[in-house]
């Protein structure tokens, strides 16, 4: 079966199948009819140029230019694959005879390579960096008919839409995303009449399934979302693109370890925050950091030494964060409660004390009722002693709730067995 993709089916005279076609050409210029020696894919592309009422004898516009052109083309995913086009068609674009094209989804020409004299001659056309060379503003051509049926093409002399372009033969393949599979460009080689053969499309062909295979394999990781609450609770809750995962106890306590240490920790110093000195048992964690690397992905975890990639945000680590940048309001309302309060483990232990024991000292700081109330209405603040102190001194006289600031401070002053008058002396200072 011949292909219909194909200009020139094998032992058919070049010169001949000109001459048929630039007839035709001009019969359907002045009747709009298609001879059915037309190929079908070149007769429904003259009809959509004639549809856009397009003059033959035009040439393509000039699209972008300059820095323009500059800026759009280096930030296009097919500049990525530059070097690939130029690798595996550079050959054919440098020997005299032929040009390398790359197009973007809009048929606007991104590169035009080959050798400078082919290169003058197809400027004549307009065959240039920034020109538009889709359908409605070249007519019937290879990228550009390449793009509107989104298949490989070849196109040979005559079939060409313009007049001025009808001295060339090309053929070109359509690029697509590999992820989305959006229609990004066009890569084609131009030249004369020699390229209307099978190897010539096979090698866009394959030229642009290299390409797309590249981008597969270069494409940006998108960042994954990843969240954990430990904060007032006993077991953490991770939160992956949305998903929720209620951790285990121990696998909690180590994903808490390793985010308070972005650096990273050997075996020994997690076995060491995690169990303590008198119970390290090196078979057992591996084993457990080997189960939260299942929980959380290969590409979350990291060893040697074990810490965590990318961007993991933490619910402790953002109260921190927020009395970095001098906002203990902000910091209190992110604070849920201790860091995973039912914890022994002497790390977490640390890391709990270090978090509540930096929020109390800046709430005790600002002297402001409101947060020293926030803060004492916490399990952290509901025995603190001092901060009900300062919260009955920020109180004014009369205020409701400082007789229940005094009435804690006396509660509390009996508990820890305070002599009365010293804690009235504190109150009172």
């Amino acid at each position: 079966m011949a292909d219909p993709w194909l200009a020139l089916q094998f032992g058919v005279d070049p010169a001949e199948r000109i001459a048929q076609v630039g007839a035709a050409h001009e019969a359907f210029l002045s009747a709009g009819a298609t001879p059915p020696q037309v190929r079908d894919v070149v007769a429904r592309s003259w009809r959509r140029s004639a549809g856009a009422l397009l003059d033959p004898e035009a040439t393509p516009p000039i699209d972008l230019a300059d820095d323009a052109l500059e800026s759009y083309r280096s930030a296009h995913p097919l500049a990525r694959v530059l070097p690939l086009f130029r690798d595996l068609l550079g050959g054919i674009a440098q020997d005299g005879a032929h040009l390398m094209a790359v197009c973007d989804a809009y048929g606007r020409m991104l590169w035009v390579e080959g050798h400078p004299g082919v290169l003058r001659h197809a400027e004549r056309m307009n065959f240039v960096p920034g020109a538009r060379w889709d359908e409605p503003h070249a007519g019937t051509n290879a990228p550009g008919t390449a793009l509107a049926v989104d298949h490989s093409v070849q196109i040979f002399a005559t079939e060409h839409f313009s007049r001025p372009v009808q001295r060339w033969t090309c053929a070109a393949a359509p690029i697509h995303d590999p992820a989305t599979g959006r229609l990004l460009g066009a890569v084609d080689i131009t030249g004369g009449d020699h390229l209307a053969n099978p190897q010539s499309l096979a090698l866009v062909r394959a030229t642009a399934r290299a390409a797309e295979a590249q981008l597969a394999v270069d494409r940006p990781v998108e960042p994954r979302a990843v969240a954990v609450a430990a904060l007032g609770r006993d077991e953490a809750e991770l939160r992956v693109d949305g998903r929720r995962i209620r951790l285990g106890r121990r696998h909690s306590e180590l994903l808490v370890l390793l985010l308070g240490r972005p650096d990273g920790r050997t075996g020994e110093q997690l076995g060491l925050d995690l169990y303590g000195d008198d119970r390290l048992h090196p078979v057992t964690l591996r084993a457990e950091l080997s189960r939260l690397r299942r929980v959380l992905g290969p590409e979350l975890l990291d060893s040697r030494p074990y810490r965590l990639r990318g961007t993991v945000r933490a619910d402790f680590r953002t109260v921190g964060e927020l009395l970095e940048r001098g906002d203990p309001a902000g910091a209190l309302d992110a604070y849920a409660g201790s860091l995973l309060p039912g914890s022994d483990a002497p790390g977490v232990a640390r890391l709990r004390r270090l978090v509540d024991g930096q929020l109390r000292a800046a709430v005790l700081a600002t002297r402001d009722p409101a947060l020293l109330a926030a803060w004492t209405g916490t399990p952290a603040g509901a025995d603190d002693l001092a901060a009900w102190q300062a919260l009955a001194r920020a109180l004014p006289p009369g205020a409701p709730r400082r007789p229940l600031a005094l009435a804690r401070i006396h509660q509390l002053s009996q508990e820890y067995d305070l002599p009365r008058a010293t804690s009235l002396q504190r109150f009172r200072n």
